[in-house]
């Protein structure tokens, strides 16, 4: 009987995982809903997002009936995903704190506070899926791939895999809305959260540089050196972007691109058009790669891969070098790869891991 189950479920006051508390709560497991407060984002007037959604999962808590707490990991938060976040920028490099929030926040720090509040499974709102198969956890793709979420969850293991449960990953996300609506759920109607989420919907560049220093210097075009403008600080731009750089409109008429960053120098380099070669690459190197499976495949290995979210797969080949280091050859050449950014690996619907974007091979 499911009711012998307590089910711990992290609850962002979102559609999702009000939902994924509902279903839950009619599949007869004991579900716990527990909000998490990452980060202190009260502005200048006193006003704080994370209050508003910590009142809109005890409202869904009241109206399923369930427990509601509060844990606060603002310190854990600091120190494991956000000094980390700074100290990638700092590199010039474009960092995914999101995978890091679910390796280290919610599937670690709240996964302990589950096992202290004697549950059996930690439950979110992630579009994936999780089941077991020859005595090895795999993780699955969401069933929606408009919104699958397992780029985000490649840094799992099989210990954090056997503990957790995606009640809505079998679910297209208007399947979802539809099931909150029907069931009149508080946030039936609430808009998803978009952007980084220590940021929300604030001002990236206005938020980074209250942290780092932003040292504006030249746009500089790669071909001939010559200088098209100013940037704000490089921390601000990523490999392969074209708005927001202010020089249209001169040369051919192309667009322009980031194609690299000069730390030493301080110089943003651009080109025009997007068929530049050194916007292109052939191959990466990764480090941090984790592989969920318990069993690592001797290298060359063929399978697919993303180097950002909602990007189509890629054909790729896989060399694994020692210290979690792999070597990935593309099999077509790759637009705008970014270090920092997490390079993701899958055979079909199975997610096998995935790494962090350590150098670009062109």
């Amino acid at each position: 009987m499911n009711k012998k189950t307590r089910v711990i479920l992290g609850m962002s006051g979102g559609v999702d995982s009000s939902v994924a508390a509902l279903l839950l709560k009619e599949q007869g497991y004991e579900v716990i809903g527990i909000f998490m407060k990452n980060w202190d984002d009260t502005d200048e007037f006193g006003h704080c997002t994370a209050e508003e959604d910590a009142e809109d999962v005890r409202r869904v808590c009241d109206q399923l009936d369930i427990p509601f707490y509060t844990v606060n990991f603002e310190k854990q938060y600091y120190d494991k995903v956000f000094a980390y976040f700074l100290d990638e920028y700092t590199k010039g490099r474009t960092p995914n704190p999101d995978v890091m929030c679910n390796r280290e926040i919610k599937f670690g720090e709240l996964l302990q506070k589950v096992i202290d509040l004697g549950g059996d499974y930690i439950a979110t709102g992630h579009y994936a899926q999780v089941k077991e198969q020859d005595g090895e956890y795999v993780l699955l793709r969401g069933n929606d791939s408009n919104k699958d979420q397992t780029y985000f969850l490649n840094a799992l293991n099989q210990n954090q895999l056997s503990k957790a449960m995606f009640p809505i990953g079998h679910l297209p996300k208007p399947k979802v809305r539809e099931i909150a609506e029907a069931a009149g759920l508080a946030t039936a109607k609430k808009k998803d959260s978009t952007g980084i989420c220590f940021i929300g919907e604030r001002d990236f560049k206005e938020f980074l540089s209250g942290y780092l220093p932003a040292k504006p210097g030249n746009m500089v075009d790669i071909r001939n050196g010559e200088v098209k403008g100013r940037h704000d600080g490089l921390m601000y731009y990523t490999l392969g972007q074209r708005q927001g750089l202010g020089i249209g409109g001169s040369g051919s008429g192309e667009p322009w691109f980031v194609v690299d960053k000069n730390l030493e120098t301080n110089e943003l380099l651009v080109v025009q058009g997007e068929q530049f070669p050194g916007l292109y690459s052939n191959g990466l190197t990764a480090t941090d790669v984790n592989w969920i499976s318990r069993s690592k495949p001797e290298g060359p290995f063929a399978c697919t891969a993303k180097f950002r979210y909602r990007q189509p797969d890629q054909g790729v080949v896989l060399t694994f070098a020692e210290n979690g280091v792999c070597e990935v050859v593309f099999d077509q050449p790759q637009k705008a790869v970014t270090p920092g950014q997490s390079v993701v690996f899958y055979d079909g619907d199975v997610c096998l891991g995935g790494g962090v974007i350590d150098i670009v091979h062109k």
